[in-house]
């Protein structure tokens, strides 16, 4: 395999392939937040560090820009960490191990963080570049992205002069996004009251699963496997004794689980097994057309005595699973095929002490995302459950005169003979924070081609990575 930094244009790869052995999950920022410190000690660039570990590095105009009005080029530090269960890396001290597959880069057993080490990787090319003409450049890396914008929401944007963005963390270059959802997370904690019961474990593995990016695939009908958990335990509650010792389904609120684990102590396990697997094939036939992978492994273990749930919390988690909303809730009557509102239910996780209930909220809307936390609310307060809601982000309002997007519109017309799609979309983006700190701002947001992101088989394309760098170069020299 070649090294990334033989690919071209040689400094982007080589700087994306350094952040890529720099442990950088959402919460584990000192490391690669000194990276960029450093990068703007080499290159004698002025920088701010706050103590959310966001990166701020200034560089003046070149040549005939030095008074143009800056541009802030913006960009997050952390990567959603999945990994296959055969993956041995530890997210908290490895770097990934990366290679290319024709076009492009792609990381074996665990997420690439293309999204959004590529952004930061171009940027940091520019920066250090001295023959690109550019006005001033603000450039932005934030942090705790990925776990509900938490650096954007804590940074002091007095400390940004600009009234223009460009925002890096898109996924299909020949869109430009204009707006975008606003989001919350909403967690629910269930405290164990364990009993003993005498049976034999039986583990249930929900696998093979698609998952996916909750903001960018969940109208695409990929099937939830905290949610498959709950139809298949409540039809065996019907036929059968067995509780939950434990149930664990994904670990990141904003991606559609694709596995689940539940290990339960059964009474009569053959029998079990039995009416499981007649589940599996009932559930397999109605969704194998959207889910051709999806698979259910049992195993039998020992007959023993299991620390287990209560009976009232088991039936309170499977309600939940059943009757809790999840997936797209409206569609936008006003933009075509647009998702106005919905959830995932990202997070099913039995702790030493209780069992986490996870949701990620979004909406186009203001309005609609308070309306949807408030009946999740009422359903959980009708169950006599716990709940927090947090990380609120705004929505990112559409601009009906952006001076940016008419340029990068026109510009990617000269390149390229065609019009880019432009784009509202349901994922949040940081671009509604800036918006909601700086008034006035004229935002875009674009980037590579990147597919099946927050997954293990996320990817990069190379040519595609190639082609936005050297547009985004010809839109700087534009920006006078």
């Amino acid at each position: 395999m070649p090294a990334l930094e033989n690919l071209n244009p040689k400094r982007v790869f080589h700087y994306f392939e350094q952040l890529s052995q720099i442990p950088h999950g959402s919460g584990n920022m000192n490391e690669i937040a000194q990276y960029c410190i450093e990068f703007a000690i080499e290159h004698s660039l002025k920088c701010i560090r706050d103590t959310a570990n966001n990166i701020v590095i200034f560089k003046n105009g070149t040549t005939g820009y030095e008074n143009s009005e800056p541009i802030i080029l913006q960009g997050h530090l952390d990567m959603v960490c999945q990994k296959t269960p055969e993956s041995t890396i530890d997210f908290l001290k490895d770097g990934l191990d990366l290679y290319v597959d024709g076009d492009f880069i792609k990381a074996r057993g665990t997420t690439l963080g293309a999204d959004n080490g590529i952004a930061v990787a171009m940027v940091l090319s520019i920066l250090e570049s001295d023959n690109i003409p550019h006005p001033p450049i603000e450039a932005v890396f934030t942090t705790d992205e990925e776990v509900g914008m938490v650096g954007a929401r804590a940074l002091d944007m007095s400390v940004l002069h600009g009234k223009r963005m460009i925002n890096l963390d898109s996924e299909t270059e020949d869109i430009v996004t204009v707006s975008c959802a606003g989001g919350s997370d909403f967690r629910v904690n269930i405290p164990i009251v364990p009993a003993t019961k005498r049976g034999a474990l039986v583990t249930l593995e929900i696998k093979g699963l698609q998952g996916g990016h909750s903001g960018v695939e969940i109208n695409k009908n990929r099937v939830n496997a905290n949610i498959i958990a709950g139809r298949i335990l409540n039809e065996l509650k019907a036929q059968f004794d067995f509780d939950i010792i434990s149930i664990n389904g994904g670990d990141k609120s904003n991606a559609i689980p694709n596995r689940c684990v539940v290990k339960l102590c059964v009474s009569d396990a053959e029998d079990f097994v039995l009416s499981a697997q007649k589940c599996y094939d009932i559930i397999k036939n109605e969704i194998a057309d959207r889910e051709p992978n999806f698979a259910l492994e049992i195993l039998i273990g020992d007959i023993g005595e299991y620390l287990v749930l209560d009976t009232k919390i088991t039936n309170k988690i499977i309600y939940t699973l059943l009757c809790a909303p999840n997936g797209v809730i409206e569609m936008s009557s006003s933009i075509d095929g647009l998702v106005q509102t919905s959830l995932n239910l990202g997070v099913l996780m039995t702790c030493d002490d209780s069992i986490i209930i996870h949701f990620a909220l979004r909406s186009n809307k203001k309005s609609a995302l308070i309306f949807l936390e408030q009946r999740l609310t009422a359903f959980f307060d009708n169950l006599d459950l716990n709940y927090e809601t947090f990380g609120h982000y705004p929505p990112w309002e559409y601009n009906a005169e952006s001076t940016l997007r008419e340029i990068y519109c026109a510009t990617y017309f000269e390149v390229f003979g065609t019009q880019p799609r432009v784009k509202a979309i349901h994922a949040g983006l940081e671009c509604g924070v800036f918006a909601d700190g700086i008034m006035g701002l004229d935002c875009i947001s674009i980037g590579p081609e990147m597919h099946d992101v927050h997954t293990t088989q996320e990817k990069l394309s190379i040519s595609s990575a190639q082609r936005l760098y050297d547009l985004i170069i010809k839109i700087l020299e534009k920006l006078k």
